[in-house]
């Protein structure tokens, strides 16, 4: 049987949401700075003997391994933040984060320290990786159970806009640097957005130690005084439920993937301006800011399901005309693909996500599924993506492929949650919602 709701206040409530929105920021800015900068000059400064195309290629490998890290720090945050509390791993994993992303900001390159560059490059962006597959789960499931009964879409919706917050700010700071003449970004420009995650890290830090404990959490803590030996066990012995949030999360992942980090660099080669192609995804982003919470209150009223697919057809329908847009040469038309692709038809299937898996668990291994599923999409839908892109734009020189694995990535989405039972009217408690397909489910 669920849980009683413990009662709190709004006032802690709305401290809890934006702790969750500044954290996921610095997670979404240290990770899209690194993916911009990499698209623009890594190739260059890490991996110099390589040819361009496999010098790219090689720096969106190390992007890829900061996401291959990450279910791994979701399994481990999530067995401390099932048995311990959630407070603590939301402070520890915000704190290696922002370290994380400054000490790249200071690393030598490979003209300094040779292939110590390259090799230290992969160790923090593992180390980043790590601690970004605690923090979606913490912050997220803290504002859900924080939210109790109430509109929990909404709500966690906030946690979800630090993703277009982060690249707004990475962009926005990426933009400015990149108007230095090219011999000084290359020198030192690209260095200052890792340095001014510090910024970020220090507004987290100081709204998370204000932060109360999950009430659901402790309510269950004392209820049963016996935390859960291992939580990852306890998640596994029912597999069907993580392989269910892995699935739902991989085709907004991979727009994501795909519109932002992906479209930077593929957009740079084709021939537009660094400018232009960031201005591109900072209006994309400002857009996703409206939609989120749109999307995500929508799912309140009428289900989580028919709005993430609704998002997930539209990713689908649009992945064909938003490369065509991106290969028109107009820079008009490439603000305009951004904007479909990732500012509309991701945030759609985004936006709810965090409600959606947050109520597929029970509170005792809610920190440990929730992020392990959410992680594992993460790993197949963004850590790869720009990677098999680019081998596959390599391989074909055309931009069809790339559409068709945006395409793919959506039909994931979509064929999953078709299948869902509804979780939008559940009261969260230690049993897990029922996400079990009936026959014939329909949205």
């Amino acid at each position: 049987m669920p849980v009683a709701q413990p009662a709190h206040g709004t006032r802690q409530l709305r401290r809890v949401a934006l702790s969750g929105l500044l954290g996921t920021a610095v997670e979404f800015y240290d990770f899209l700075v690194y993916g911009t900068v990499a698209a623009l000059v890594f190739g260059d400064l890490f991996f110099p003997e390589a040819d361009p195309a496999v010098g790219t290629v090689a720096a969106f490998g190390t992007f890829a391994a900061g996401y291959a890290a990450r279910p791994l720090g979701g399994i481990l945050f999530g067995h401390f933040g099932d048995r311990l509390g959630r407070k603590s791993m939301m402070l520890l994993t915000m704190v290696l984060m922002g370290t994380g992303s400054f000490l790249i900001g200071l690393l030598p390159t490979y003209d300094a320290i040779g292939v110590w560059a390259p090799v230290l490059l992969v160790l923090l962006r593992v180390v980043q990786g790590v601690a970004i597959g605690g923090e979606w789960g913490g912050a997220t499931l803290m504002v859900a159970e924080h939210a109790g009964d109430r509109p929990r879409g909404l709500w966690t919706s906030f946690t979800q806009l630090g993703a277009p917050l982060g690249t707004v700010l990475s962009t926005a700071v990426v933009t400015l640097v990149s108007t230095l003449p090219d011999d000084q970004f290359r020198a030192w420009g690209w260095r200052v957005p890792f340095l001014l995650s510090l910024v970020l890290l220090a507004a987290g830090l100081y709204i998370r130690l204000k932060v109360a404990e999950s009430p659901l959490f402790t309510a269950e803590k004392n209820r049963r005084r016996d935390a859960p030996r291992l939580p990852l066990l306890d998640v596994l012995r029912t597999p069907r439920t993580v392989l269910l949030a892995a699935c739902v999360g991989i085709g907004p992942f991979t727009a994501q993937s795909l519109m932002t980090t992906f479209m930077i660099s593929y957009a740079v080669d084709s021939g537009y301006a660094r400018p232009q192609v960031l201005t591109g995804v900072t209006v994309a982003s400002c857009t996703a800011l409206l939609v989120m919470p749109l999307a995500s209150a929508l799912s309140d009223r009428v289900g989580r399901r028919p709005v993430v697919l609704t998002g997930a057809l539209l990713s689908a329908v649009t992945a064909f005309p938003v490369f065509a847009l991106a290969d028109s040469g107009r820079p008009g038309l490439l603000v305009l693909a951004c904007v479909l692709g990732h500012g509309i038809a991701q945030s759609t299937m985004y936006g709810p996500l965090g409600a959606l898996l947050t109520e597929m668990f029970g509170t005792r291994v809610r920190y440990t599924g929730a992020s392990l599923g959410y992680q594992t999409a993460t790993l197949l839908g963004a850590g790869f993506s720009p990677l098999i892109a680019g081998s596959l734009l390599a391989s074909y020189d055309s931009s069809t492929p790339v559409a068709l694995l945006l395409t793919a990535g959506a039909a994931v989405t979509a064929l999953t949650v078709w299948r869902l039972r509804e979780t939008s009217g559940a009261t969260l408690g230690d049993a897990p919602v029922d996400v079990r397909p009936t026959e014939g489910a329909h949205p």
